[in-house]
C-alpha cells in the first residue's frame, strides 16, 4: 500500500494509518481476500505491498507453524509498524523492505501471492506482476485487491481538500483511487504470463464513526498529512464539516454507513 514515493509517510503517520485507513477503510476487506486465497496449512505466502501487515497477520494462522508467511514494502516506516504490532498465531511472519517491481527473492518461492491496495502505486504494473509470476511456483495463484471506484467518502474528502489545501493535495489524495478497472486488470495479469484469470468484484457497506474527529485522523496517515496539518485550526474544522456535510444523506447515528466496492483479480501462474 505504499510502494510510490507518492504513498510514503513517515514519523507516526504510519501508526495513524493503521489506526485510521486500516481499521475503517482497508481491513474490513481483508478476511474476504485471505478466505478467497483458500490457504492451506504449510503454503509459503508473500504479502506485497503489505503495509503495516495486517494481510500477512490473517494469512499466518491459516499456514499454519509449518508454512511460511513474507510481507514486503517499500516504505520502511509501514515495516516498523508491522514489526512492533503482537504476532499472530501460526508461521512466522519475515518483514522485508522492498521494491515490487525487483524483489530480491529465487524464482518459484512462494504457493500464494497476496496483494490489497497496491497494485495501484506500482510505478511500472506490468514489471511488478511479471515479478509476481516469476516467485510464484508453477500453479501458484495470486489475488489482487484494488479499488472498483472512488465511492461516497473519498469524493467528498477530495472535494473538501482541493478547496481548503489546494489542487495538488487533493489530486494526491486521490491517487490511490486511480486504479486498473476490471478489463485492464485482466490485460495486466494474461501479459505478465497468468492464466485462469478471473476478475470477481465485491460491494461493502463502511460503517464510519463521528466524521468530526474521522476525516483528519484518517488524513493525519496519508501522504498529504502534512498539508493539512498546516492548516490553522479553523481550517481543519471547515474541511471535516465539509465532508460531513456532503455525506449527510449516508448519516447513521453519529457517524455514516456508506458504500464501497473493489475488484479482486485471482489467478494462477
Amino acid at each position: 500500500m505504499s510502494e510510490l514515493s507518492g504513498f510514503q509517510v513517515s514519523g507516526d503517520a504510519a501508526k495513524l494509518r493503521e489506526q485510521y485507513s486500516v481499521r475503517y477503510f482497508i481491513g474490513p476487506w481483508a478476511p474476504g481476500l485471505v478466505a478467497l486465497a483458500a490457504l492451506q496449512p504449510g503454503e509459503r505466502v508473500l504479502d506485497v505491498a503489505c503495509g503495516t501487515g495486517l494481510v500477512a497477520r490473517l494469512a499466518a494462522p491459516e499456514v499454519g507453524p509449518t508454512g511460511q508467511v513474507t510481507g514486503v514494502d517499500i516504505n520502511a516506516v509501514m515495516l516498523a509498524v508491522a514489526r512492533s504490532l503482537p504476532p499472530p498465531s501460526g508461521a512466522a511472519i519475515t518483514w522485508v523492505e522492498g521494491d515490487a517491481g525487483a524483489m530480491d527473492f529465487p524464482d518459484a518461492s512462494f504457493e500464494v501471492i497476496l496483494c490489497q491496495q497496491g497494485l495501484q502505486f506500482f510505478p511500472d504494473k506490468p514489471a511488478a506482476l511479471r515479478e509476481m509470476h516469476r516467485v510464484l511456483v508453477p500453479g501458484g495463484r495470486v489475488l489482487l485487491s484494488v479499488w472498483k471506484s472512488a465511492g461516497p467518502y473519498n469524493l467528498a474528502v477530495g472535494e473538501a481538500l482541493e478547496r481548503h489545501v489546494g489542487i495538488e493535495a487533493a489530486t494526491k489524495y486521490r491517487a490511490s483511487r486511480v486504479v486498473p478497472d476490471a478489463a485492464t486488470l485482466y490485460r495486466l495479469l494474461v501479459e505478465a504470463g497468468f492464466g485462469t484469470v478471473e476478475i470477481r468484484p465485491s460491494a461493502m457497506t463502511m460503517r464510519l464513526p463521528s466524521l468530526e474527529s474521522l476525516v483528519l485522523g484518517h488524513l493525519s496517515g496519508n501522504p498529504v498529512a502534512g498539508a493539512v496539518a498546516a492548516l490553522s485550526e479553523e481550517q481543519r474544522a471547515a474541511l471535516a464539516r465539509q465532508v460531513k456535510t456532503a455525506l449527510q444523506p449516508y448519516a447513521d447515528g453519529d457517524g455514516v454507513a456508506v458504500p464501497d466496492e473493489i475488484n479482486i483479480a485471482m489467478a494462477q501462474a
